[in-house]
């Protein structure tokens, strides 16, 4: 059973995301990349995680400037996340701001084969 308080938290995070997860979530969104279903602020255990997709298991988090003082707090969190089955990709805030392209095209190498050939907003016929 998810926790209320995580729940509640995780919607509070969708209405005040930073202006790096609002750029990549225009491209998540909506099946965009490669018809992947990720969505926004997940609660996974007791973690959230800002863009996750079930089929594939794929977990995409953007750090800010906070996360280098949070090194271990974030390996606990990865090593639990890849432990439920999730791959776990990781960029920062200015990886999305200065290289979209680059920050999906590696979300979309990290999904399996028939998702990969599928360009953005070609996921569905």
């Amino acid at each position: 059973m998810r926790d209320p308080r995580l729940v509640g938290h995780a919607k509070q995070m969708r209405r005040a995301m930073t202006a790096p997860e609002k750029r990549l979530w225009l491209q998540l969104r909506a099946k965009r990349l490669a018809g992947a279903k990720f969505r926004r602020q997940q609660v996974i255990g007791r973690y959230i995680a800002d863009f996750a997709c079930r089929a594939p298991m794929i977990v995409v988090e953007v750090d800010g400037e906070t996360h280098a003082e949070r090194a271990e707090q974030d390996t606990e969190r990865t090593a639990f996340l890849e432990g439920q089955g999730y791959k776990v990709l990781r960029f920062t805030n200015a990886d999305v701001m200065a290289n979209l392209e680059g920050v999906l095209e590696t979300i979309t190498a990290a999904l399996p084969l028939p998702f990969r050939g599928k360009g953005r907003g070609e996921g569905e016929e």
